[in-house]
């Protein structure tokens, strides 16, 4: 009995192990040109500090009123975290069309940098530059989110299209269907289970990043940490903090579902 002939292993590219070989270079240089006081972090002074610091958040506030005011908090984190991630999404996927080539090299290339510049203002810059505009509140917060997750979703909605089979399109295009109907039925459906899954991925981060943004004044549970912690009331502090494990464990949970409900 023959036995199957195995494929050949692939070789690695000499770039590859460049590469590699600069990425440990860096790991190594980061180590030695930082001081790094490791011996003062693990002494019995710096675990009686902290040990006194943690046991001044308990126990949290469970006051009627205060659980109030963290819910509606907890809301407006949420209500940032969506509509920022549904105006990006929208953003993302018209800016998606030309990023992925669909009018050509000049607008792929053009557009691409829009997105590069987007994507690489974090979220706490777009908003500190957004409340002089908006002002104080979650609308900022909400314009932040969605300015910075737009070109992070753009580019990988133009991924998503661009690795998309084109022989769906080309044959409907070649029987005589317009382009944008080919594109409709052919292209977009291929790459609409990525988006969404993308879609939610970001909705998850951007649940820890609107929680963040009430630092600058953003609104939400970060403002509120920011209150309390500013004021030295840990266990004010400590609830906010409870509320955002929470928020961020129901929409993990709730992202995995739909998730698992789209792969089936």
């Amino acid at each position: 009995m023959n036995r199957p002939v195995l494929p050949p292993a692939p070789r690695v590219r000499l770039s590859t192990l460049a590469l590699i070989a600069a990425m440990m270079l860096l790991v190594i240089a980061s180590f030695a040109t930082l001081s790094l006081q490791w011996k003062a972090f693990f002494t019995l002074d710096a675990a009686r500090t902290t040990a006194e610091f943690l046991l001044g958040f308990a126990p949290p506030d469970m006051s009627a009123n205060f659980l109030r005011k963290t819910a509606i908090a907890t809301a407006e984190t949420l209500s940032m975290s969506a509509l920022g991630t549904g105006i990006a999404a929208v953003l993302g996927l018209a800016l998606a069309l030309p990023a992925s080539g669909r009018f050509g090299q000049t607008a792929r290339a053009g557009t691409r940098f829009l997105l590069n510049v987007s994507r690489s203002i974090p979220e706490l810059v777009w908003a500190s530059i957004l409340l002089i505009a908006a002002g104080l509140g979650p609308f900022a917060g909400t314009l932040a989110l969605a300015a910075h997750t737009s070109g992070v979703l753009g580019r990988l909605f133009a991924d998503a299209l661009e690795n998309s089979s084109p022989l769906p399109e080309s044959s409907l295009r070649i029987n005589g269907v317009r382009p944008s109907a080919a594109f409709l039925y052919a292209t977009l459906p291929q790459a609409v289970p990525q988006m969404v899954s993308y879609t939610l991925y970001r909705w998850e981060n951007n649940i820890r990043a609107a929680a963040i943004l009430g630092v600058v004044g953003a609104g939400g549970l970060g403002q509120m940490l920011k209150y309390h912690l500013s004021l030295f009331q840990m266990q004010q502090a400590a609830t906010v903090i409870i509320a955002m494990l929470l928020l961020v464990a129901v929409v993990d949970a709730a992202s995995f579902s739909l998730r698992r409900m789209m792969t089936r």
